[in-house]
């Protein structure tokens, strides 16, 4: 029999006491079940670590002192990672069961696939009240999702690709997968919704505004390396 690859998925946390846990059984209730789970608390000032830790048979977890963004988050988890492939999943979303298992089935359907993406669907989170659940944005019908949440990556292309740029607090898989693009590694989307985006009050991208100078950023970069080829 085939032995089955390894897959090894890391999941950032910062102050999602709330949906970690939802987050977490969405993994490990994966119909694909040789997986690894790398949790990262990035510094969390709520109960998230107390959440993660009654897993902790079942993950292993990182603790971080100190907030230091997602890109830095996922590059911790990328270190520990042993598996073939690479998956990411926000410690606030949700996977379909069989997410795991179809994306895989991809690649053993063609050997060249480096890359492999799903539809996602937003949803807003139940616990909102009714005047922010009025104003949060929260698209109804299925998108293409080219975001870390939905990725499947093998390892290899990872280790090619390189890290997460660590100056970008959002944009950085916009910034990786760019450079994945460009580096000319194969990609498929599938069109099942495989996974649940939530709409909450603390989101990452709403509230950062700030931050959102790293979208130029990301922008010039790319801009900048196709100057160089």
């Amino acid at each position: 029999m085939e032995p089955k690859p390894l897959i090894s998925v890391v999941m950032p946390a910062f102050n999602t006491e709330k949906y970690v846990a939802e987050s977490i059984r969405s993994v490990l209730g994966q119909s694909y079940t040789n997986i690894e789970l790398i949790c990262i608390d990035d510094g969390s000032s709520d109960g998230t670590l107390k959440v993660i830790r009654t897993f902790v048979d079942q993950v292993r977890i990182v603790e971080c002192n100190e907030n230091r963004g997602i890109a830095v988050a996922r590059n911790q988890g990328l270190a520990l990672a042993t598996g073939d492939f690479i998956a990411f999943i926000d410690a606030d979303d949700v996977w379909e069961t069989d997410k795991l298992e179809k994306q895989l089935r991809a690649f053993k359907h063609d050997p060249e696939l480096a890359m492999c993406f799903t539809y996602m669907r937003c949803f807003l989170s139940p616990e909102l009240p009714e005047e922010i659940k009025s104003i949060r944005y929260c698209p109804t019908e299925p998108a293409p999702a080219y975001i870390a949440g939905t990725a499947l990556l093998k390892k290899e292309v990872v280790e090619r690709v390189g890290l997460f740029d660590e100056s970008l607090r959002i944009g950085e898989f916009i910034d990786w997968n760019s450079r994945a693009q460009e580096a000319g590694f194969k990609s498929a989307m599938l069109e099942d919704v495989m996974y649940q985006r939530r709409i909450h009050e603390t989101n990452t991208g709403v509230n950062e505004r700030p931050s959102r100078t790293d979208y130029l950023k990301v922008a010039r970069n790319a801009i900048a390396r196709r100057k160089l080829t």
